[in-house]
């Protein structure tokens, strides 16, 4: 009769939809839990009962001694060896859209029966303020990730699509790369080929385009000079795709996409695809990538607040959370998340010089515009804010992708914050990524100062 029951069981869930495979996930890590528990209160229960047994049984005070001892080291082992869930299970165990424009710092959830308290990383103060500046008028698609990059946790995570409500842009990797790729030939190009800031580079044509005849390395009186610096705040596609094909090539790209998390499994608390990245063996092919001027390099809004985190933290690339604890319904703690290093990607070195490539692109490159007038703003001059931008048409050329990944940092303090943003502007161009950008920096950091002043006055009271 069992066996009869295990087949039909087997026949109906052959084919499992979506739903049915995340219930039985959930269900299976509900189960995986209670199993350690009901494990553990078993061996607490035993050495109870050994206790008493030697405390009744009038054994002596040597042997009371020992056992209480014991039985206070085994419990202390217990608390020690708790086992949680990894971020595998979460991913299991949550409904993902619950994590679509949160609007609270925490929120109960029933998965199979049981009650969970998730309390996340978010500051609702930020979350609520970006939650109410999205302009769904003109967008199809935005997506807002600010982070803390010291710790890897998500302050805030505001969507917007258009089409499904219930998709998160923030963690979709189906978004051309553009020049953000930048960032990433750059590291390659000072740690393997030796240029610094002052470098100095030739180019002949636009500053936007990549013709094949842009790459040969010709010199007449319409050749541009351009220093590395430049190049980069100026995103400057001919320069970084010969960088590209004449300097770093195939494999060194592959290595440095790599170290920055292309084409790998960044572990999250909700379902994150990996970022992807294809490197033919066409010169031409390794130019596009460099600079960011195709369509197959994609990424996530989420990767590049991670990217942009290993510039602020000497290289290291550190993993992303949302998810601060979940508590289970009889209040104990069965998630609590914890720093994690990826790995290093660049030296601390060529760490900083990425740094300052990205600051000049605030002071006068392509950066400029979303954040005229900060070195007079009385929130945005006490920040030292580097970035950079993307933009690329889409293939129906019914819309634009706009990027923008960079940092904030006070000059006087150890605060910091990485922004992602990523929109798909529809017929007319609204609000672009660098001024979300600008008002996450502001309004976090206008907060963070405001209470540093209050608790001031509070202490000098």
């Amino acid at each position: 009769m069992i066996l009869n029951r295990f087949k039909s069981e087997h026949k109906i869930l052959k084919k499992p939809g979506w739903r049915d495979y995340q219930a039985r996930l959930k269900k299976s890590v509900l189960i995986n839990i209670l199993s350690k528990r009901i494990i553990k209160y078993s061996s607490f229960l035993i050495l109870t009962l050994i206790s008493f047994y030697l405390i009744s049984g009038n054994l002596g005070g040597t042997a009371l001694n020992y056992s209480q001892k014991d039985y206070n080291r085994a419990s202390k082992e217990q608390l020690s060896d708790r086992k949680l869930i990894d971020k595998n299970d979460v991913q299991a165990l949550l409904d993902n859209q619950a994590f679509i424009n949160l609007k609270d710092k925490s929120f109960d959830l029933v998965a199979d029966g049981h009650k969970l308290r998730v309390n996340t990383s978010l500051d609702p103060s930020l979350q609520n303020y970006l939650q109410k500046k999205i302009d769904k008028s003109t967008s199809r698609y935005v997506g807002i990730v600010a982070m803390d990059p010291s710790m890897g946790r998500i302050l805030s995570m505001v969507s917007f699509d258009k089409t499904d409500p219930s998709n998160n842009p923030c963690t979709d990797s189906e978004f051309p790369a553009a020049s953000i790729f930048k960032i990433v030939t750059a590291a390659a190009a000072i740690e393997k080929c030796g240029f610094n800031l002052n470098s100095k580079f030739s180019y002949n044509g636009g500053k936007y385009t990549l013709y094949k005849s842009q790459l040969k390395n010709k010199t007449n009186k319409y050749t541009n000079r351009i220093t590395f610096k430049d190049s980069f705040a100026q995103s400057v596609n001919p320069v970084f795709g010969k960088i590209g094909e004449h300097h770093l090539g195939k494999n060194n790209l592959e290595e440095y996409a790599l170290a920055f998390g292309f084409n790998r499994k960044i572990n999250f608390e909700i379902p994150l695809s990996p970022s992807f990245i294809s490197l033919s063996d066409d010169p031409y092919q390794w130019a596009e990538v460099a600079c960011g001027f195709n369509h197959e390099t994609k990424m996530s809004a989420l990767h590049g607040a991670v990217i942009s985190s290993a510039i602020l933290n000497q290289g290291r690339m550190i993993e992303p959370t949302i998810v601060d604890q979940i508590i289970d319904g009889n209040g104990h703690t069965i998630y609590r998340s914890h720093l994690v290093t990826i790995n290093q990607a660049i030296t601390s070195e060529s760490s900083d010089m990425v740094n300052r490539l990205m600051r000049a692109s605030v002071r006068s490159g392509t950066c400029s515009k979303a954040f005229r007038g900060y070195r007079t703003d009385h929130i945005l001059s006490k920040l030292n804010i580097g970035g950079k931008t993307g933009s690329m048409g889409t293939k129906k050329h019914d819309g634009r992708y706009d990027w923008f990944v960079g940092f904030a940092e006070e000059k006087e303090g150890a605060k910091k914050l990485v922004v992602s943003v990523i929109v798909t502007h529809e017929k007319y161009i609204g609000i672009r990524a660098g001024q979300y950008a600008r008002m996450a920096i502001k309004q976090y950091f206008r907060d963070y100062f405001a209470k540093n002043k209050t608790d001031l006055e509070k202490a000098s009271s």
